[in-house]
């Protein structure tokens, strides 16, 4: 089995540079023959890479997306078969790492030698000396907040969660909203995600140093979970159901004030589409907060980049690659698309929409952990947090049934004995 040993690409270096890839012409991928079948999330940004490889379809090529909420769940049987059912999954610094375990990807060097030396080198996501993916965009989780609901109240933005938690009830108090914050708490990956911040924030470290025996069921474990049980009682009541897209939508009805959202989702909550020019004109972003008097902000950086399977015919490795590449040619930026992501795209500049990711960068945010066995832990996490988080245990019991889930998968994969 092939684990993920070390990272050469932090999400701060793909966001700090200047100079990105030209593609091939979108409109002439060049591809003769071949299929195309990808699997990914299904926000905007991945939604127009998407369209742009679909765009490579001819009578001799087929192009097919599977863009879901539950690519997850998808993409790794999706790939196990021979041949594989997706040629490309479209994944992150997270979710490349199960595909990495179970070697279902194929290192991209000779296609990069090939078709890809416009690339360039902070593209590239290198991992034990082999390219695995391309990066198109990066991301970060940050502050959103209502503008006009802020200034009823007479306060500044927050800068902590502590800050967000009082004018949360200043604003409930005062009758403006009844669950004034919103928040991917979805049980399961979300779930953790944001346990993930929130540990990350109090300068929590998830693993004894120098190997795979987690460690988060301490003070800074326990601190995390009650600031976010501490949030959550500002949710709607329905809060452990609600991913990014319904927690956008909660937004985009009028329904809250302050949440703490992806970048990438920015864009289209200043779209009107199911809102209201009230709501779009005061949407504005800052910076991710920091908790509990740290310095570090409790969020993550990413990298979003796409891979080519292992188990397919060289042909079809081809065409994935060139259809993806043209996907993200400098024509895919418009007025639509450009604030949609931080795209690591040739002519891309930045709009507004991307000032809370640059902000998470240039305060020293870290990168989701690229650890073969982190995916295990995020997956324990988010099957075990939300029994806490509705009363029915303590903090350090969900904690340590989280790390006793966690070492039971580490050792069925090898990573502990």
């Amino acid at each position: 089995m092939k684990h993920v040993k070390t990272a050469l690409l932090s999400a701060a270096a793909v966001i700090a540079m200047g100079d990105f890839a030209m593609a091939d012409g979108h409109a002439n991928c060049g591809i003769e023959t071949g299929r195309v079948s990808i699997v990914g999330n299904e926000f905007p940004a991945i939604q127009t890479v998407g369209a742009g490889a679909q765009a490579c379809a001819s009578g001799s090529v087929e192009v097919k997306t599977n863009l879901t909420a539950d690519h997850q769940k998808i993409n790794l049987a999706g790939m196990s078969g021979n041949p594989a059912e997706y040629t490309s999954a479209i994944v992150a610094n997270s979710s490349i790492v199960a595909l990495m375990n179970d070697d279902v990807i194929r290192p991209l060097d000779d296609l990069v030698a090939k078709f890809g030396g416009d690339l360039k080198k902070n593209q590239l996501i290198t991992v034990g000396g082999e390219i695995v993916a391309v990066a198109f965009m990066a991301n970060a989780q940050h502050l959103v907040y209502r503008d006009d609901v802020l200034k009823e109240i007479g306060v500044e933005p927050p800068k902590t969660y502590e800050d967000m938690l009082a004018a949360a009830k200043m604003i409930r108090d005062k009758g403006i909203m009844e669950n004034p914050l919103g928040g991917a708490y979805a049980a399961g990956w979300n779930l953790a995600q944001e346990f993930n911040n929130m540990y990350i924030g109090h300068g929590g470290q998830f693993f004894k140093p120098g190997t795979a025996e987690v460690s988060i069921n301490n003070e800074q474990g326990v601190a995390a979970l009650e600031m976010m049980k501490a949030l959550s009682e500002y949710m709607n009541p329905d809060f452990l159901t609600h991913d990014s897209n319904a927690t956008s939508a909660e937004w985009k009805a009028g329904n809250v004030a302050l949440m703490n959202m992806w970048g990438s989702r920015v864009g289209p909550l200043r779209d009107t589409e199911g809102s209201s020019q009230e709501v779009v004109d005061n949407t504005m972003i800052s910076a991710p907060m920091t908790v509990g008097g740290g310095s570090t902000p409790a969020t993550t950086l990413w990298w979003d980049g796409w891979t080519v399977a292992k188990n397919i015919s060289d042909e079809d490795a081809e065409a994935t690659f060139k259809a993806l590449k043209a996907a993200i040619d400098p024509a895919i930026l418009n007025e639509e698309t450009t604030p949609q992501a931080v795209w690591l795209i040739e002519g891309y500049e930045p709009t507004p929409a991307a000032t809370g990711v640059f902000a998470a960068a240039n305060m020293g945010s870290v990168p989701y952990p690229m650890l073969p066995y982190q995916g295990l832990l995020h997956t324990a996490l988010g099957a075990e947090l939300s029994d806490f988080m509705q009363g029915k245990e303590s903090a350090a019991q969900a904690l340590a049934d989280a790390e006793a889930a966690y070492t039971a998968a580490a050792k069925e994969k090898g990573f502990l004995n």
